[in-house]
């Protein structure tokens, strides 16, 4: 049973009706805490049978489903992105911003990734997602998720908020701010670190914090816009209290929706988030964001060599809005703004580098493609042995692979590239990410 602070007792005890105390402490003298998997739409329709790990849906999560399975990032479909795995509550507050194509889309406070992944889901390739984290090394785990699940569309910052305001004002569409804050709806999933780090001061530090973050998120918003603020806490210092504030010293900005999720009440570890809308501009409106004109910033050279690459490796023409800086060729997503001076994790895909004038394709170009569209193509089931020996980043045999670059697939979903020498195939699967 996990020994809750006493102060944390003594507060959910003023907060909740006594009728609620019994069924709200006996949750944390359960063992386990409540599991979930989010499927990627962006992977494709029929990606259920090959996972039968999965449960029953999530009523509040259009692809969620629970789980009981340990250790799923050692399964290959989780190499190829076909699945995310998250805390079933924490599925809720992205529904709410609606998220349309063709949006732009802020995850101010992103990794390591779940709700920003969901919202690309949303998007579907079209329109744009700003992924932010302040902190560089969270920021880095964010950047890799993105890629692993496929996500063409995105820019990922590594930036404070008050930058971001200042470059970025009244230029989205929607913005989710899940907020860091003190965890009390981690205490089951992360019972060492989330009470480790939990005390009143913190709850207390977390809420100004917060309010700081809603403000400059308040400033990128455009009028008639969509907000949504998130916790996984129960702390109505952090929730309930902080809405009211931000409308207090926010008028421009109406309440259309606040729900929280106890975990006595629903079958997830607790949640908190609120919709609002922004109904008219802000007393200091700020300047207008500068536009990055639709026009490809590379070499004559370098697109030479990297359209003979893609003739060969893709069905069709895969890259529309090229970038090339320091001899790395990207494709940026149509109508981004401009990239000077913030700080740089991602920006659309990562096609490759130019090496010696040829150009070698990178794992993030393989993880935004599907088979289909690909000519050279080497696909193994998940039972075949050579799955795993790739994963751990050994060559495998093929004699069916053309030769040069490969997709190489587990079930024609991408696990990463391969080049095909004769009847065997090199790997070149990044060594960060290998078994």
């Amino acid at each position: 049973m996990i020994q809750l602070p006493k102060a944390f007792i003594d507060r959910m005890k003023t907060q909740l009706p006594k009728s609620e105390w019994e069924a709200f402490f006996a949750v944390y003298a359960q063992e386990k805490a409540y599991k979930g998997v989010r499927i990627n739409p962006l992977k494709g329709e029929n990606i259920l049978p090959f996972l039968p790990f999965i449960g029953e849906k999530i009523a509040w999560a259009d692809n969620g489903y629970y789980t009981s399975e340990e250790k799923l990032g050692l399964s290959p479909f989780h190499h190829a992105g076909l699945f995310y795995s998250q805390e079933p509550s924490a599925m809720c507050a992205v529904p709410l911003l609606d998220v349309q194509k063709g949006e732009r889309v802020l995850d101010l406070c992103s990794a390591p990734g779940g709700k920003a992944t969901q919202i690309a889901g949303y998007l579907q390739g079209q329109g744009l997602l700003v992924c932010n984290e302040i902190v560089s090394s969270r920021a880095k785990i964010l950047s890799q998720n993105i890629e692993r699940m496929g996500v063409k569309n995105a820019v990922v910052t590594n930036e404070s908020p008050q930058t971001l305001s200042k470059k970025l004002a009244g230029y989205f569409d929607k913005i989710l701010v899940d907020a860091p804050c003190s965890g009390e709806g981690m205490f089951r999933k992360n019972a060492d670190e989330a009470l480790k780090e939990w005390s009143e001061e913190n709850v207390a530090l977390c809420a100004s914090r917060q309010a700081e973050i809603l403000n400059e998120a308040s400033k990128m918003l455009k009028v008639g816009g969509k907000l949504v603020y998130s916790t996984c806490t129960f702390s109505m210092e952090e929730d309930e209290n902080q809405v009211q504030n931000f409308l207090k010293n926010h008028p421009e900005f109406t309440l259309l929706k606040q729900e929280k999720l106890y975990p006595h009440k629903c079958a997830g570890e607790g949640h908190f988030a609120a919709l609002f809308e922004k109904c008219a501009e802000s007393e200091k409106p700020e300047l207008p964001v500068r536009i990055r004109k639709h026009k490809n910033f590379v070499s004559r050279e370098t697109e030479k060599v990297y359209r003979e690459f893609e003739k060969k490796f893709f069905k069709e023409k895969f890259a529309f809005n090229l970038h090339e800086a320091k001899g790395v060729l990207y494709e940026l997503p149509g109508g981004v703004f401009d990239l000077q001076g913030l700080s740089l994790l991602r920006a659309g895909v990562r096609l490759g580098e130019m090496k010696n004038g040829r150009f070698e394709p990178s794992h993030a170009l393989c993880m935004s493609v599907k088979a289909e569209k690909c000519k050279n193509v080497v696909s193994y089931t998940i039972h075949d042995a050579r799955v795993e020996k790739y994963l751990r980043g050994e060559a495998v045999q093929d004699e069916t692979a053309g030769q040069g670059w490969c997709l190489v697939c587990v079930e024609n979903y991408p696990l990463g590239l391969g080049k095909a020498v004769g009847d065997l195939v090199k790997n070149h699967l990044p060594k960060g990410i290998r078994k």
